[in-house]
């Protein structure tokens, strides 16, 4: 190419991203297709909302998924990532109910039919933009097989699957309490409802006892307005304080009904009075004790929270908090309310509208889910399933042995329609994938049910569904069971539990082999990112700032498996400080290849110190990012590049390079220098590229190589024949001898420019070979003429020194600096500190001030002490040394 060595002075993202993304996306090189003479390597991806746009958490997720695909690619696996998207009935619906609102309609007036046709509009309109998002963040996925949760292939599976859960007894309608959210209007799935800790009042009610107006049962509530439609007081069977009472009636207060005083053994006697009002119609656990009691069950609370007809007139129409002020307050005028208590209490609130939910009984279409939550349960135990990190294995089997059935009917239009239909004639219910002509009895008069099925019916097929089941295609064959589930700790219930139970169910095998979990990514106070409290981080922001790959790296780096993440800007400028890090060091690296010759390789003999040392560190680095990922430990792998690239490749080994390439030593030296620093390099770019896949590839382009993308290179492979621990303790030592020289120059205010003496003193005879060997790295680095020495003799005068392992190092200073300045200077500065530590030190040694002060304060002025007498300590000890 052309301008191959003509790399601008600073790196800009924007010219480089959009570019790549286009070149990859058009060559097919994130394609994968059935090849059995290869290992195949798939992840499917957690299905974003088609509703939704890119935030940190699909960010991560996104970014370690990529890393993973781009990982296996280059190892040589026939790596599939496959994307789509989730309808998100109950979240899309919403988006176009809120447009036909203000057009000053309503789906109602538009009718089913019309209304699904708006619906996919909008899909087609807006669905696309998380996808596009994606892309920006370098999200190497097939994107020739994108699904969507309800195309046909989808949807015939979300058909097939219902159907046979049926026809084996585990699907069922019946009345049971459900959660309802009164303002998306359905009934929501037990882990989407949210319990949020919140301010109430514990309300203490006197229920009389019939014929004995004298005698009361006290009980507690926190929702008095539920009390109408109470159908029995229940109390523990041993309790003695009521047991004279089980059997006989109470008068429920301001309905003046007659209900029931029963013993279960669900009352807990310690809590509360020890009785519990029983609600059927409105509480899960009430529910349960009237079917063991056979009691009714009464709703006073409708659809939209309002108090229904049984509540009776006075109350029929209230909102259900205006009618427990209004019940408060006519129990308190007649003398029923004997007593109120202040409480904190979990409330259950709807995950996407954060309404308060309404536990509601209504006739729902249910999956039995114990016969599917075995087969799921024992696969973890046994280990065909492996979460990473290993404890979310036991958060998983906790929640999968005490399942309860799965409500999985939406009363929404946005959806996969229940394909259950209804004989208007003779009742008669019909479950087929395909609408029947007529019912048995002959008649035509047929209704499909009206609801939907749960978004997460659906998504829970997905590792399957998306690979053409339930057809036995070539695709579902290799690709299934996939790889790894890359998701969030957050999803566990909704979404991982459903699609082991489901591929077990349909598949016999598991849909995936790992479960690798990540965290959240939270804001910098570790508070979790949203709207409520405007602290979210636009990713597309970020890239537009700092470039894609600087996010991607910031979001690895630090991040360990499971654990929580915290969003620190301060990250994200060192994220993009290490991009131009490489694109600098890169640049220089071709200011001085274009002459090289890469078919040229030099003899091993022609390799210096330095040369051995690079290529043995670049080994250890090509080993462990590889066991790093291995393990899913993706911080830890980034961790090892950068310490490798920024320290060793950028920081040292360029540096030392640097004469051979001015050519300050022969042609051979020259090109052996070429061919590691060329070699080593682009190396470092192929192990860097699935974390920073743009800068990556711009540069390995530019570098002497084979193929026609960094993206399909060969993942190295580490060779202990060139792992050299010789040539690393050996350049070790010599590092710490430049840095030693390094920091006395610091320390001491040594001009930049002007070099100092430096004695290098040690008894090893090997240690003074090699020293003497590489005398001009130190002197080159650390600006300096260097002698080797035996033994000193005398130490010399006003000298600062330097321990490197079996080494000692003495600067000589007199002509270096201004002594009698710098003496003056440190004396100043001693003075200064002393004058604090004295004024610390009386407030400490003051008793009235330790017995008074907080203690943190206390804490405080205690590290205050340890630091001024550790900086007085150093400069005594540089005094001393002047001999002072």
């Amino acid at each position: 190419m052309a301008d191959q060595f003509d790399m601008p002075k600073t790196y800009d993202p924007h010219k480089v991203e959009d570019k790549w993304y286009k070149h990859w996306e058009e060559n097919k090189y994130f394609r994968s297709t059935v090849d059995p003479e290869k290992e195949p390597f798939c992840i499917v991806m957690p299905p974003p909302n088609v509703t939704g746009q890119l935030h940190m958490g699909h960010a991560l997720d996104n970014t370690m998924q990529d890393i993973l695909t781009r990982w296996r690619r280059m190892q040589g696996y026939n790596a599939l990532w496959l994307p789509g998207t989730d309808h998100a009935g109950i979240a899309t619906q919403a988006k176009v109910e809120e447009q036909l609102h203000k057009e000053g309609t309503g789906k109602y007036d538009l009718g089913r039919e019309k209304f699904l046709e708006r619906v996919w509009a909008w899909k087609e309109q807006y669905g696309g933009r998380i996808t596009t998002q994606l892309r920006r963040l370098g999200a190497s996925c097939d994107w020739d097989r994108e699904r969507f949760t309800m195309d046909e292939g989808c949807s015939d599976a979300v058909l097939e699957v219902f159907t046979r859960l049926y026809e084996r007894g585990l699907i069922y309608r019946d009345y049971y309490i459900t959660n309802w959210c009164p303002h998306c209007q359905t009934t929501i799935s037990d882990i989407e409802v949210e319990h949020l800790d919140k301010p109430g009042q514990l309300y203490y009610i006197k229920y009389p006892v019939k014929d004995n107006p004298e005698e009361y049962i006290p009980v507690a509530t926190t929702r008095p307005e539920t009390m109408l439609g109470d159908t029995a007081v229940a109390v523990h069977p041993e309790d003695e304080r009521y047991r004279h009472l089980v059997g006989k009636t109470v008068i429920l207060p301001l309905v003046e009904r007659e209900i029931p005083v029963i013993a279960d053994e669900y009352v807990e006697p310690e809590f509360g009075t020890g009785a519990v009002k029983i609600t059927p119609a409105h509480d899960p656990n009430d529910f349960e004790v009237g079917r063991r009691h056979d009691l009714p069950s009464v709703q006073v609370i409708d659809k939209e929270a309002r108090m229904t007809d049984e509540a009776g007139p006075k109350y029929r129409g209230l909102d259900r908090w205006e009618c427990r002020k209004r019940i408060v307050k006519d129990l308190q005028s007649r003398g029923l309310l004997f007593k109120t208590e202040d409480l904190s209490h979990a409330v259950g609130h709807c995950y996407r509208c954060a309404s308060v939910i309404e536990p509601m009984l209504s006739k729902q279409w249910f999956v039995r889910m114990k016969p599917l939550a075995e087969p799921a349960i024992a696969a973890a135990r046994d280990g065909r399933i492996k979460f990473i990190p290993e404890r979310f294995t036991k958060i998983y089997l906790n929640w999968m042995e005490n399942i309860r059935d799965w409500c999985i009917s939406r009363q929404l239009w946005w959806g996969h329609r229940i394909p259950v239909y209804y004989c208007r004639d003779c009742d008669e219910m019909i479950v087929s994938k395909t609408p029947p002509e007529k019912c048995q009895c002959g008649s035509t008069n047929l209704e499909q049910d009206p609801d939907v099925l749960d978004t997460w019916f659906s998504s829970a097929l997905w590792p399957f569904s998306t690979l053409g089941w339930p057809k036995k295609t070539v695709d579902l064959a290799y690709y299934y069971p996939t790889s790894v589930l890359v998701t969030g700790r957050d999803i566990i219930f909704f979404w991982v539990a459903r699609m082991i139970f489901s591929g077990l169910a349909f598949m016999d095998e598991v849909p995936f082999r790992e479960v690798f979990i990540h965290g959240l990514v939270l804001d910098a106070l570790g508070r979790k990112m949203s709207k409520s409290l405007g602290n979210g981080v636009d990713p597309i922001d970020v890239i537009e700032s700092h470039g894609a790959d600087s996010l991607r790296f910031m979001l690895v780096t630090g991040n360990t498996p499971g654990n929580d993440l915290r969003f620190h800007f301060e990250r994200l400028d060192g994220a993009r400080n290490f991009a131009n890090k490489i694109w600098n060091a890169s640049r220089f690296a071709l200011m001085n290849l274009q002459d090289y010759a890469p078919e040229k390789s030099p003899a091993r003999e022609q390799y210096t110190l330095s040369d051995r040392w690079i290529i043995s560190r670049y080994q250890r680095a090509v080993r462990d990012c590889t066991e790093f990922l291995e393990k899913y430990e993706l911080g830890e792998a980034a961790r090892v590049l950068y310490e490798f690239i920024w320290n060793e490749l950028c920081d040292w080994y360029i540096e030392l390079v640097k004469p051979r390439l001015y050519g300050k030593t022969s042609a051979a030296d020259r090109e052996a220098a070429q061919h590691v620093l060329a070699g080593v390099l682009r190396g470092a770019l192929e192990l860097l590229h699935p974390f920073m896949p743009f800068i990556t590839e711009e540069i390995w382009q530019r570098l002497p190589h084979r193929g026609r993308t960094v993206m399909r290179a060969s993942w190295p492979r580490y060779n202990a024949d060139l792992a050299d621990r010789e040539a690393e303790e050996q350049m070790e030592m010599l590092m710490e001898v430049i840095r030693g020289i390094r920091q006395i120059r610091s320390e001491m205010n040594v001009p930049p420019g002007k070099q100092a003496e430096a004695l290098i003193v040690t008894g090893a005879p090997q240690i003074r070979e090699v020293l003497n060997s590489n005398l001009s790295y130190v002197e080159s680095l650390a600006n300096c003429r260097a002698e080797v020495l035996a033994q000193l003799a005398d130490k010399p005068e006003q000298a600062a020194t330097a321990v490197a392992r079996d080494v000692q190092v003495y600067v000589p200073l007199r002509g270096l600096i201004d002594v009698d300045r710098e003496l003056a200077r440190l004396n100043k500065e001693l003075q200064a500190l002393e004058k604090d530590l004295a004024r610390v030190q009386g407030k400490l040694n003051n008793p009235n001030f330790l017995n008074k002060a907080p203690a943190e304060v206390v804490e405080k002025e205690r590290g205050k002490e340890a630091e001024l007498s550790s900086k007085a300590g150093a400069i005594k000890e540089r005094l001393a040394m002047f001999g002072e």
